[in-house]
């Protein structure tokens, strides 16, 4: 690996709207488009560590080794020096909020390669988990029993935007295995497109569960479960063998004990895994080079169909399409984000810790900005500015601020 500087700031670099995306339910908020007038210039340091609101630029204070203070010891291996990274909400020039973000890059040999915030802070992991909860059905010989290509996989690690050819591809899913839309334990919720969503309201549409954005994640699980002979009934309920199957692979490819793992309920009914960051970014290092073949084919099914994991739009497909190969993506809701760059063999794993999903977006570039010139990655961000630096709107239309990365990586 590459000499890596001890500190990488993260913030500036005159990145403009982007869709609010979260994996729920929700309308999302359109935040205009192209450069935020007040977007360009250096990381500027968060609010309330400057001496007054005198918005000098600076980059926000870090922790450092060469200062005597040396990061914290931890259950899982060293940590990198503390740093502070922030995702500031700007209005009419002035910092409004503070979100603040916890990250952890780790190589795929398990080592913290550089963070921020706490790299060991326990979260749920949302959709950003489900190419691993794909990888059963793969594994165990459902997807081929089906007929399932690279399309209906991408579809399995979707949080898609219910378009048309989304909807048609989870019944085209269920129908293979024998199943039907009445089996999907998920419910329906408007799409997490502005304009699919308006375009159903308009015309009357009444919701079935294939609009939900884990529909394809639903009928992978059932398929499984088809594949098996298991019981359908609570195939996406704790103690059922499909979620224990995924328990299994998550705790396999995490390096977790089985029984570190929490458990919960997730918005679309399906079991959710709460773990560390560190651990979900090993995962995610993992799955970016594995030779397993499941996890290959899930992984190349993603790069080939971004338009299937997410949509018009939305982040992950914009990014993927964008990177070319050099990162795979997932958002997860709550402020969750996650990706592997098998290039540079890391994963990275990040939560905004209000849970603000405008910010997730942003946190994630400014990360891989900090991260492609050491590692000698093309990860071009040219047409990625509405959601590097997404613009705020008012009631009419008009630009009132941004949100904007501010603060530094700290490299172990």
């Amino acid at each position: 690996m590459a000499a890596l500087a001890r500190e990488r700031h993260i913030g500036g670099g005159g990145l403009g709207q982007r869709n609010e995306e979260a994996d729920h339910g929700g309308f999302l908020t359109q935040e205009g488009e192209g450069r935020p007038e007040d977007s360009a210039g250096p990381a500027r340091t968060p609010a309330h560590m400057r001496p007054g609101p005198s918005f000098s630029g600076r980059a926000a204070p870090t922790v450092s080794h060469r200062g005597g203070t040396r990061g914290r010891a931890s259950c899982y291996g060293p940590r990198a020096p503390m740093s502070t990274f922030v995702i500031e909400s700007t209005r009419s020039g002035f910092v409004e909020s503070l979100h603040t973000v916890s990250v952890a890059v780790v190589s795929a040999e398990g080592s913290l390669v550089a963070s921020a915030g706490d790299p060991d802070r326990a979260t749920f992991w949302r959709s950003a988990a489900k190419p691993f909860q794909s990888l059963p059905m793969v594994q165990d010989g459902a997807a081929d029993r089906f007929g399932f290509g690279p399309r209906e996989l991408a579809l399995a690690c979707a949080s898609h935007s219910s378009e048309p050819v989304h909807r048609a591809l989870a019944m085209r899913m269920l129908a293979a295995s024998g199943c039907d839309e009445r089996d999907l334990a998920c419910g329906p919720h408007p799409s997490l497109s502005p304009a699919v969503a308006e375009e159903a309201l308009k015309a009357g549409v009444v919701l079935t569960p294939r609009w939900n954005n884990c529909s394809g994640k639903h009928a992978g699980m059932l398929a499984l479960a088809r594949h098996h002979g298991w019981d359908l009934q609570g195939y996406a309920s704790a103690g059922h063998p499909v979620q224990e199957r995924i328990q299994d692979e998550i705790a396999k490819w995490t390096g977790l004990p089985r029984d570190a793992l929490v458990t919960g309920v997730d918005g679309c009914v399906a079991v959710c895994f709460g773990l560390p960051l560190r651990a979900m970014a090993t995962g995610w290092a993992r799955f970016g080079i594995s030779e397993d073949p499941a996890a290959r084919r899930l992984r190349e099914a993603m790069l080939a169909h971004p338009e299937l994991v997410a949509g018009k739009g939305r982040a992950c497909t914009d990014l993927m399409t964008a990177f070319r190969g050099e990162a795979v993506v997932k958002i997860g809701a709550e402020g969750v984000y996650c990706a592997a760059l098998p290039r540079a063999r890391l994963g990275i794993a990040l939560k905004v810790e209000d849970g603000d999903a405008r910010c997730a977006t942003p946190a994630l570039l400014a990360v891989l900005r900090a991260l492609a010139d050491p590692h000698g990655l093309s990860l071009p961000m040219t047409g990625l500015e509405h959601h590097a630096e997404p613009r705020l709107l008012n009631t009419r239309n008009e630009v009132v601020g941004s949100l904007r990365a501010a603060g530094a990586l700290g490299f172990v």
